[in-house]
């Protein structure tokens, strides 16, 4: 049952990931520099500390007596991970959004599953273990429908720029490279949270229990927060855009500042949301809590694909398109089903 718990939680904060960048549309007169650091500065830097302070007892004396290497490479790991991120909006604008998913979640996906196990020498102890295979098939499986999610938005795209007839500037030469670049960094975020879990051991021993895990985004957010501010600031110089954080700018007679600033809030919130749940979830995974990152990544997915069918993006695609999309999505539930059992059999005869 704990693990049927883990893994609704990892639902929400999938679910949470899957639309926290949706309110980024409905922003006004802001570029995408001055949106992207107004959020940055919610979801990787204040509410991870706001979220440590009220969830972990003793803060200051779990920060005291934490390993300070733990906290070094979840920093530098994370920093990795901000660079990641901006990989993957610059790969958007070449092969789309969905071949830049697919590729690069689907990367990040095995990558941050297998690495963090293999570079502590637990995995080939982990495949003889039962419910092991059942794990290794989800997670093989989920990486197959991602790209079968990325095809069928791929075909999406084409239906509807033929429709309207719209120009592209696909190119896989520029974003194939950004998509590989994008999906290793992301992956990064895994391993990160994986090596500082000795931080959040440190917090479980001071009565955090299932929020231990908070404590570890102090560092791996605000690694990530530098490294963003630092290509914002950049863009903001070079495009002089430092004034829209304060320009009371109006469209149609509205005053839009502030409510750029509350959708700015509301991506931080949502994107903090999913790591939140997910440490939730983490904790009641049993001996295979290393295949959280797995069923994030693919649960991301699936809820994105859903979401998009609700607010009718797919409305008059080709018949080939939607077939392609209803196999990805009933690919992506079977790999689910497949991890949630693997770890079921793990927990039951605690592997």
């Amino acid at each position: 049952m704990s693990v049927i718990t883990g893994v609704s939680f990892h639902a929400v904060g999938a679910g949470s990931a899957s639309v926290c960048y949706t309110p980024q549309e409905k922003t006004q007169a802001w570029s995408w520099q001055t949106y992207w650091l107004a959020q940055a500065v919610f979801c990787w830097f204040l509410l991870p500390i706001i979220g440590a302070w009220i969830t972990i007892p003793h803060l200051g004396e779990v920060l005291k007596e934490a390993p300070v290497d733990a906290m070094y490479e979840a920093f530098i790991l994370g920093a990795a991970y901000g660079i990641g991120g901006t990989a993957f909006g610059l790969a958007i604008k070449y092969v789309g959004f969905s071949l830049t998913y697919a590729i690069s979640v689907g990367l990040s996906c095995v990558l941050g599953t297998i690495i963090p196990p293999l570079v502590n020498g637990q995995l080939e102890k982990i495949l003889t273990k039962a419910g092991s295979g059942w794990l290794m098939m989800g997670i093989a499986i989920g990486a197959l429908g991602i790209a079968i999610c990325g095809f069928a938005g791929r075909f999406k795209e084409k239906d509807l720029q033929i429709k309207e007839n719209s120009s592209s500037l696909f190119s896989l030469r520029k974003g194939l490279p950004l998509c590989l670049l994008a999906g290793i960094l992301s992956a990064v975020y895994g391993i990160a949270l994986a090596q500082g879990q000795p931080i959040a051991d440190v917090a479980a021993k001071y009565g955090a229990g299932q929020f231990q895990g908070n404590v570890i985004y102090i560092f791996t957010n605000t690694g990530a927060f530098l490294t963003t501010a630092i290509y914002c600031i950049y863009l903001h110089l070079k495009q002089k855009t430092f004034g829209e954080y304060k320009t009371l700018k109006k469209v149609k007679n509205r005053t839009i500042l502030p409510f750029n600033y509350v959708l700015a809030f509301i991506t931080g919130l949502l994107w903090y949301s999913q790591f939140f749940f997910y440490g939730m979830g983490n904790t009641r995974m049993g001996p295979y809590e290393f295949s959280s990152w797995a069923i994030h990544m693919i649960m991301l997915v699936l809820f994105s694909s859903v979401i998009g069918l609700i607010l009718k993006e797919w409305k008059g695609v080709k018949i080939r398109t939607k077939w392609s999309l209803a196999l990805a999505i009933t690919v992506l539930i079977l790999s689910v089903l497949f991890l949630t059992y693997g770890n079921y059999v793990g927990a039951l005869t605690g592997a």
